[in-house]
């Protein structure tokens, strides 16, 4: 098959059989190599690739430990439609994971899509299948356009959710013959134009305590009490951090640099004293800082809550980083893939400011290898994750002639 002439109703198809691939917890290798078929049927030339645990464990985004990240069996896609000898290379790009679905949240099954007038509802309908089929349609109506030299690359990666497994491979280990000037990565934007991505620090606390019965408390030390002083403290410096960390994209935001603490356990039976606690924190990284040094700046504010107690003196609590983490990146509104998206958007009559974003994605994979790139893709964040995660069906037809003019505008300018 030659590319060219797509339509609504194959996107639609193409989309609904996506949405159908369980993609959660590593299983992507199935509709990664329905992907690959379907690149090829469309006459794309598709490359494939693995990630390296030993190369991602050197990565700041993932564990040290080599035997911590899963990347066997799961192969990243990508597709390469040639317009013409000579030009630029513009990377689309999508993940095609997605995180679980608790089913019994859901009005429906969460892999069956639901298709209601203008409304998409199925796992990863918003993050991000539907900007991911987005990518590769705007890609075929690229074929029919006059005057365009150089290539689109049509990425599918795995692993996003886990810190971005396929994207940073891609990034370290180019799996191409030629060299990509920039990407655009379809994350849901509502349509906007995100050139700043926040970073995130997760941290695991731990507090040890004394044990002692209920109906004498008094000869124990509750870690409760000493767990509330640090969160208090954190959500101090949160405060701290929002009024002198500043960035013109992020004033917009009532928290533009957020710590959540999103799980507690502690103690072990109702009528013992808590002598342990767990605490998960994620930790907010603006565009400019490293999470290095906002570590250090969490670090330094538990040390004072430290100093300030006797127990936790004999008893220091333990500070370390836990699972994946997240760099901030931020491409310069005067790149020129930036300006063409912003162009296309205006052409439209759409608003096209960019702006940033407090999540991180993949983009901060090909920012850090150089490759200039900017999130735009339809849905909103809001939908992300959650039960029943709906896409509008009209946005999605808009996103796709809108990434399709965007790259036509980045390749034909001089």
């Amino acid at each position: 098959m030659s590319p060219g002439h797509p339509d609504e109703t194959d996107l639609e198809a193409f989309l609904d059989r996506l949405l159908r691939f369980d993609t959660t917890d590593g299983n992507e290798a199935e509709a990664q190599a329905w992907f690959a078929e379907e690149l090829d049927r469309m006459g794309l030339e598709v490359y494939e690739w693995e990630a390296d645990p030993e190369g991602l464990a050197d990565h700041p985004s993932f564990p040290d430990d080599p035997a911590e990240i899963d990347a066997d069996g799961r192969p990243s896609v990508g597709g390469v439609l040639e317009l013409g000898s000579g030009g630029r290379t513009l990377v689309l790009n999508g993940h095609v994971d997605v995180v679980p679905a608790d089913r019994e949240s859901w009005s429906s099954d969460p892999f069956d899509p639901v298709w209601e007038g203008d409304r998409l509802t199925a796992r990863g309908a918003v993050d991000m299948k539907g900007g991911l089929a987005a990518c590769v349609f705007a890609a075929l109506a690229l074929a029919d356009r006059e005057g365009l030299t150089g290539r689109v690359v049509v990425e599918s990666v795995v692993g996003e959710e886990e810190g971005g497994i396929g994207a940073a491979a891609a990034a370290l280990s180019n799996p191409y013959p030629f060299e990509r000037d920039a990407a655009i990565v379809a994350e849901p934007t509502k349509l906007e134009p995100v050139v700043a991505t926040e970073g995130s620090l997760m941290k695991r606390l731990r507090l040890r305590g004394r044990s002692a019965h209920a109906a004498t408390r008094w000869h124990g030390e509750s870690v409760l009490p000493h767990f509330e002083r640090i969160r208090r403290a954190f959500s101090d410096l949160e405060t701290e951090r929002g009024e002198r960390v500043s960035h013109p994209l992020y004033r917009e935001f009532p928290i533009p640099w957020p710590v959540n603490c999103g799980t507690v356990s502690a103690g072990s039976w109702a009528s013992s004293v808590p002598a342990a606690l767990e605490a998960e924190f994620r930790i907010g990284v603006a565009p400019g800082e490293s999470a290095s040094e906002v570590e250090a700046e969490f670090e330094g504010r538990l040390a004072e809550v430290v100093a300030e107690s006797e127990w936790l003196t004999e008893h220091p609590p333990s500070f370390e980083r836990f699972s994946i983490q997240f760099e901030p990146a931020e491409t310069d509104p005067e790149e020129r893939v930036v300006r063409a998206v912003s162009d296309a958007l205006a052409a439209s009559g759409r608003p096209g400011e960019p702006r940033g974003a407090t999540y991180g994605a993949d983009s901060r994979h090909y920012v850090e290898a150089g490759i200039p790139t900017v999130l735009f893709g339809p849905g909103n964040i809001d939908q992300a994750h959650f039960p029943d995660e709906t896409m509008s069906v009209s946005e999605l037809v808009e996103a796709t002639d809108l990434l399709a003019d965007a790259a036509a505008r980045y390749l034909s300018e001089p």
